[in-house]
């Protein structure tokens, strides 16, 4: 056992998996994937630009914004190679060490997305609650902490997940079923007892993205509530029009995520290739949708993003 111990944690390679069924179309398939990755990394970094370049964005909202841009490079940046490494060359082994690095990059900018959705909730309910307050409630020196807190939370949750891995043995098929390392995946391959895995991996994404959806829905019910108990119609949309942004968001974030973990579980017949075209969704769609939301739904965001255009052209 422990040659197979000191073989896992060094030398055993992975075979990553591309579109199964399709292997003949995957220079085909590679395209919209490369027309998503560019925009996902384009538009983010473009919101990014925007808020960092324009003053008048200088406020919580965007600045949580600007979290969630940095979090959608980060989760699009960590596939993005293995991906196309597979549709373009057929580039499918990758080492345990770094198959561990990139589980845990995906891990933490998914459970990253989710504190910054929470945040961002936040920063609604304290506008639409208390907006006389919100400057001075949701300060600069406080954002900067609720960002450091987001990722000491991640790390701490999500470090031993991954390093418990280094303690499996593998033996037999080293195939997994996504085009990047996905926990449950590489926990199936195991020969050793992955109990403690699942209950670790389990209780790190119910303490994290779990509470966060509940935290969510609890900040949008006292939201409804204060919107509702606004006496004037008009001012009831203006306000409840802010969160549309951030509702969108949230529904795209986790929309995938639940129906990855209900393939997962309940979707053992269904063909292979609908398991991968729903994982690479699960990370591709928020990156790519995110920006195109912020863009057309949030006014100071579209005036910005139209002025630095103009300022080019010119």
């Amino acid at each position: 056992m422990s040659s197979f111990q000191n073989l896992t944690s060094s030398s055993i390679i992975f075979l990553l998996t591309g579109v199964p069924g399709l292997e003949a179309f995957h220079a085909w398939i590679s395209i919209p994937f490369c027309f998503l990755y560019a925009t996902a990394l384009s538009g983010n970094s473009l919101i990014l630009f925007v808020i960092i370049t324009q003053p008048s964005l200088h406020e919580p909202m965007y600045y949580f914004l600007s979290m969630l841009s940095t979090t959608d490079l980060g989760l699009s940046i960590s596939t993005v190679v293995t991906m196309l490494g597979i549709f373009w060359f057929n580039a499918r082994e990758i080492s345990f060490n770094a198959c561990l690095s990139q589980m845990f990059f995906i891990k933490f900018f998914t459970v990253t997305e989710s504190s910054v959705l929470l945040a961002m909730a936040f920063d609604r309910l304290v506008a639409i609650s208390n907006p006389l307050r919100y400057a001075t409630i949701l300060t600069d020196q406080r954002i900067a902490k609720i960002g450091v807190a987001i990722v000491i939370r991640g790390t701490l949750m999500l470090t031993p997940m991954v390093a418990l891995l280094k303690r499996l043995s593998f033996c037999g098929n080293h195939e997994l079923h996504h085009s990047y390392c996905y926990h449950p995946d590489v926990m199936k391959l195991s020969c050793s007892d992955t109990r403690v895995n699942s209950a670790v991996g389990l209780t790190a994404m119910v303490s994290t993205v779990g509470v966060d959806s509940i935290l969510i829905l609890l900040s949008y019910v006292l939201i409804i509530r204060t919107v509702l108990s606004i006496a004037s119609p008009d001012e009831r949309k203006k306000a409840f029009s802010t969160c549309v942004s951030h509702i969108g968001a949230v529904a795209i974030f986790y929309i995938p995520l639940i129906s990855l973990s209900f393939v997962h579980r309940f979707g053992k017949r269904a063909p292979p290739y609908v398991h991968t075209m729903i994982a690479n969704t699960y990370l591709l769609i928020p990156p790519v949708m995110n920006p195109i939301i912020y863009s057309v739904k949030t006014k100071q965001i579209r005036k910005a993003v139209i002025k630095i255009i103009h300022s080019k052209e010119t």
